[in-house]
C-alpha cells in the first residue's frame, strides 16, 4: 500500500483534523524509527498513518473494526497485526515485533509531545527539550487524557529509557511540525 492510498483510506474514515494530524505525527515517528530497527520507512509510515483508522467511526471496537477495511485496501497481515497490536488492551493482540512495539510506544507519546509544544509561547517543537517534557510528565493535570502508563510500557518494550524515547520522538516530529499545526 502506498502513502497516497493510505491517506485516501484515512480520509475516507476520518474527518476530524485532529485525528488526521495525529496520524501524520505517528507516521513521522514510525518513519524515524524504522531504520533504527531495520524496517522500511515507507511501510512503517503507512502503518503509522492507518493505526487509528477506525477511531472516529467505531471507538468502541477500536483496533478490530478496521481489519476488514485494511484487508480490502490491500494491507498485508503484518500491517493489520501492527494496527491491532497498538491497541492490545482492547484487541488482545500483544505487540511482539519491532514495528508493533514502536507503534505502541509512540502513539500516545506523540500526542503528549504535541500538547507540550502547544502550551509553549513559540507553539513549536524547535525549542522543546526533554527536560520540559519530563516536567509536564510529572504534572498529572497536564494532558490528562494521555495514558502515561502506556508510554512507559512502550519504552520498556523497546528497552529504552523514557527520556531517550522522548528525544527520539522530538527528533521525528520536528521536521513535520508545520504539517502538525505547530511552529511559525
Amino acid at each position: 500500500m502506498t502513502r497516497e492510498e493510505a491517506l485516501g483510506l484515512l480520509s475516507e474514515h476520518n474527518r476530524e483534523q485532529s485525528h488526521i494530524k495525529h496520524a501524520l505525527a505517528v507516521e513521522a515517528a514510525m518513519r524515524h524509527f524504522a531504520p533504527l530497527y531495520g524496517g522500511d520507512p515507507d511501510r512503517w509510515g503507512v502503518v503509522g498513518l492507518l493505526h487509528d483508522l477506525d477511531w472516529e467511526e467505531c471507538p468502541e471496537d477500536h483496533g478490530r473494526a478496521c481489519v476488514a477495511w485494511l484487508e480490502a485496501a490491500g494491507a498485508d497481515q503484518e500491517m493489520v497485526r501492527a494496527v491491532q497490536a497498538h491497541a492490545f488492551e482492547l484487541t488482545g493482540v500483544e505487540p511482539l515485533t519491532s514495528m508493533e512495539r514502536v507503534l505502541y510506544a509512540v502513539d500516545e507519546l506523540t500526542g503528549f509531545v504535541i500538547a507540550a509544544a502547544l502550551v509553549r509561547p513559540s507553539r513549536s517543537l524547535a525549542d522543546l527539550e526533554v527536560s520540559s517534557l519530563k516536567k509536564k510528565w510529572k504534572d498529572k493535570a497536564f494532558a490528562r487524557g494521555v495514558d502515561r502508563s502506556v508510554i512507559q510500557r512502550g519504552a520498556d518494550m523497546l528497552g529504552m529509557r523514557l527520556e531517550d524515547l522522548m528525544q527520539q520522538v522530538l527528533n521525528a516530529l520536528r521536521p513535520v511540525e508545520g504539517e502538525l499545526g505547530l511552529g511559525a
